[in-house]
């Protein structure tokens, strides 16, 4: 099927949904991009990335149609990328993997070049981690709901999103135990929940019961539903127990539905507020919200705790993974005795 080349333009703000193209017209290549996206069920996040990237490819190629590229054009966009523009390993292979995508599922080009595009190698380094007293000095120049979500991410080893995305029904005080919904690799998983939160959270989850009952006596009061449970369960976009524990001060429309809900904080929230405490504790080590989870892991395994129940609470695949934090533990400072020190 061939597709019409839309003018490739620039948004800061989320796609909106695609309208339904005439039948004697082919679709756009950006729309018929974003259909295959949501056929596989990938993140709004991923589609956006993808949409992305191609379209700075037609750009970068003088508004060619991809279809009339190859390997040729595919391998000069992404030596550019490293090359000129000097972005990581991480973000050239994501840029790789769109326009894989676009080729494979878009356009339906299965030519053996696909397979030979080069794909980048991924640096290792060591996680940032803080000590004790360092991530105490961040937590007290926090306050709020900012200070509760940075508390629950150490507390809990959880990623940004995987914090925001919280749900009350998720959160069990009597096991105090949370429960991880669709993590990293669209997999669940049960993290201990910290006995010195279980107030702050219970305080949390009573005002978003509050501001629901307020929301749904304005006509309101829906939030976002994964898959297509709101479909099978049409009731439980309203229910307090699928409400977000931190959600948004304002309501927003949903960028593929066009409803109104009350969305979760956004991560830029979180890591603003993170860096400018960085900056007031006077702490010069590099630090994000993602540095907290870094934290958790390493404190967990100093406290002696096992490798295995560390990477079940991290949700990692592979103790491998895990395994980088007893790297952490065991260069440096307390873990290795310099023989400098015995003179």
């Amino acid at each position: 099927m061939a597709y019409i080349l839309a003018e490739p333009t620039y948004s800061s703000s989320p796609q909106p949904c695609a309208e339904p193209v005439s039948s004697g017209q082919p679709p756009r290549l950006l729309d018929a991009l974003r259909s295959q996206i949501r056929l596989r069920n990938f993140s709004i996040r991923t589609e956006q990335a993808y949409a992305d990237w191609v379209k700075r490819f037609i750009l970068f190629h003088g508004k060619r149609h991809p279809k009339d590229m190859g390997a040729v054009e595919l391998e000069a966009f992404l030596s550019y990328l490293a090359t000129q523009r000097n972005v990581s390993a991480g973000t050239q292979n994501q840029a790789r993997s769109a326009l894989l995508f676009l080729y494979r599922h878009v356009l339906n080009t299965q030519l053996p070049w696909l397979a030979d595009v080069v794909k980048a190698k991924a640096s290792q380094h060591l996680p940032v981690v803080l000590t004790h007293r360092e991530v105490k000095a961040l937590l007290d120049e926090l306050g709020g709901t900012h200070l509760l979500v940075a508390s629950l991410l150490y507390g809990t080893g959880m990623r940004l999103l995987e914090g925001l995305r919280l749900r009350i029904k998720d959160i069990d005080f009597e096991r105090r135990e949370l429960i991880v919904r669709c993590g990293k690799g669209a997999k669940d998983r049960v993290t201990v929940l910290p006995e010195n939160l279980v107030f702050a959270l219970q305080q949390q989850v009573a005002l978003v019961r509050a501001q629901h009952i307020q929301d749904l006596n304005s006509g309101l009061g829906e939030v976002w539903l994964p898959h297509a449970l709101a479909q099978k369960y049409p009731r439980a976009a309203k229910a307090s127990g699928w409400q977000f524990v931190f959600p948004s001060p304002s309501i927003s429309v949903d960028p593929r539905s066009g409803v109104q809900r009350r969305h979760h904080l956004t991560e830029q929230t979180i890591q603003r507020a993170v860096a400018g405490a960085a900056r007031r504790a006077r702490i010069d080590k590099p630090c994000s919200p993602h540095v907290l989870r870094h934290s958790f892991a390493t404190h967990m395994l100093q406290a002696g705790y096992d490798i295995r129940t560390v990477q079940e609470l991290l949700g990692h695949a592979d103790v491998k993974t895990t395994q980088i934090y007893t790297h952490v533990m065991n260069r440096g400072g307390r873990g290795v005795l310099s023989p400098f020190d015995k003179l």
